[in-house]
């Protein structure tokens, strides 16, 4: 019963694989630069302390959330090739101005946070993205194209940092451009990169991009974005309402799917240095390995759900990963006897007994000018004392951190996958854009929140509790998705249109 020339099957596919070339470039321009960041901001402005730095990696996201929305609105009215050029040329003016933020004489630091912050702004076209992709594919291919896109975003984070590392060959000083006021250096050469690639994006979405729309069973719709091209028929599926409380239940799920992963990405450094007495250095380069390692997983399991999905359906596997991320965090939790290295103990060839009482009372300092020699230079490796639960919390093994990063790193992207293929099939024909652009602001938003509340939980109460509250968080949503589990079906399925 498809009725689907040939000609509009492959205009309508070449237009999602354009989809799929954005999702990539937005995810690269956040990616691209993440490990220079700290270095140049010290560079262009000494002013600059690290609680500036997590300002400028939040405002990429907070961008990012309050774009989302405005361009699924713009979307739903008018042609999608507005909103997404306007996007595009945002981000590459964006990282054009990253380029140049050494060149002023004062304030250089927030440029760079205004730079980042219209980056984030322009990536708010996955919204855009999600929601053409929606509406162009039928429900049979509705999973398989958004574990396309996801897998397109996976690689574009991966990419990011290779694209980084290769242009470090270019050396910190460069080449200066004195008429053009350009310093072309490994700090910026990778955002003109990124700008080229943008620039590229913008051609052939021009070129290339058509506006295609289907209904669940793949037949030819006439879509509400149309500008002129094609001769679709009109959707006679539209009517009825959207179900709104499967459509909140899932911006929540979607959330906690997005803080839970952030957690995880922002503890990771910090959990390494304290449990295994790792430097800075070591401490990046190993979780730099270990996070490469998740996404190409990721990237595996992407493809995979694809095929799994067409035998279980996408609840019974966003209910799998739900409990997979759980089991990933539970396994983090501290247990056995062993309490980490305090910070400067080895130094002092362990003579810091764990317990005494008037150490423990003295300031953090203080007990470094009485531990270091006036010449030492060594790094601080180990647990801070100024940490108190370092004294009685037992330290998480290697094994558990690995096990719980494969665990993690299987879990998460399922539950990206199916969240965001679910959320556009209880959506159904309506115009998706606001709506994909809320869900796109509510991860947004939970990459902002998950940083600010492990850095509070762990400095202050230590891995058990930070760990025990997520479990807790992801259980909540485990019961709410048993609650809402059976409402979580296409629309077209509730209305009686089709069978699941």
């Amino acid at each position: 019963d498809v009725v689907e020339t040939q000609e509009h099957y492959k205009s309508r596919w070449r237009s999602i694989w354009i989809m799929y070339l954005t999702m990539f470039l937005s995810s690269v321009g956040f990616s691209i630069v993440i490990m220079s960041v700290w270095p140049y901001l010290q560079k262009i402005d000494p002013t600059a302390d690290a609680s500036f730095l997590g300002w400028i990696i939040a405002s990429y996201s907070i961008g990012q959330m309050v774009a989302s929305p405005l361009f699924g609105l713009w979307s739903n009215y008018r042609p999608r090739r507005e909103p997404l050029v306007i996007s595009t040329a945002i981000s590459v003016a964006a990282n054009c101005l990253y380029a140049f933020v050494h060149v002023p004489h004062s304030h250089n630091k927030y440029y760079m946070l205004t730079a980042r912050a219209l980056v984030g702004f322009g990536a708010g076209n996955v919204a855009v993205v999600r929601s053409y992709i929606a509406g162009a594919t039928s429900l049979t291919e509705r999973t398989s194209a958004m574990a396309n896109t996801s897998a397109c975003q996976a690689v574009g984070f991966i990419l990011g940092p290779v694209f980084q590392t290769c242009f470090t060959l270019i050396g910190e000083e460069g080449v200066t451009w004195k008429f053009l006021c350009l310093q072309l250096n490994m700090y910026t050469a990778p955002v003109l990169f990124g700008a080229l690639l943008g620039v590229i994006n913008i051609i052939l979405i021009f070129a290339i991009f058509r506006e295609h729309r289907v209904d669940d069973m793949g037949r030819q719709c006439k879509s509400i974005n149309s500008d002129g091209e094609g001769s679709d028929v009109l959707d006679q599926n539209a009517e009825g309402s959207i179900d709104h409380v499967a459509v909140v239940a899932l911006n929540i799920l979607f959330f906690v799917i997005l803080f839970v992963f952030a957690v995880f990405e922002t503890i990771a450094t910090p959990l390494t240095m304290d449990m295994y007495s790792w430097t800075r250095k070591e401490a990046v380069f190993n979780n730099g390995i270990i996070l490469s390692v998740i996404g190409i997983e990721s990237v595996i399991v992407f493809m995979v759900v694809k095929i799994l999905s067409k035998k279980t359906g996408e609840r019974a596997i966003l209910h799998a990963g739900l409990l997979i991320v759980l089991v990933g965090f539970f396994i983090l939790l501290p247990w056995g006897k062993k309490l980490p290295n305090i910070q400067w103990q080895e130094i002092k060839n362990n003579s810091i007994p764990r317990t005494a009482p008037t150490e423990m009372l003295m300031p953090f300092w203080s007990l470094q000018e009485m531990q270091l020699p006036s010449n030492h230079t060594a790094e601080p490796v180990g647990c801070p004392i100024t940490q108190s639960w370092c004294l009685n919390t037992p330290m998480i093994y290697l094994a558990q951190y690995i096990s719980s990063d494969v665990l993690i790193g299987l879990g998460y992207p399922v539950c990206n996958v199916m969240s965001y293929t679910l959320y556009s099939k209880v959506l159904g024909p309506k115009p998706q854009g606001v709506y994909m652009g809320w869900l796109t602001a509510s991860g947004s938003g939970a990459r902002i929140l998950g940083p600010v509340f492990v850095s509070q939980i762990y400095t202050h109460l230590g891995p058990r509790w930070a760990f025990s509250l997520i479990c807790g968080v992801v259980v909540a949503s485990l019961l709410l998705l048993e609650i809402v589990y059976k409402r979580l079906i296409a629309f077209s399925v509730r209305y009686g249109r089709m069978q699941e």
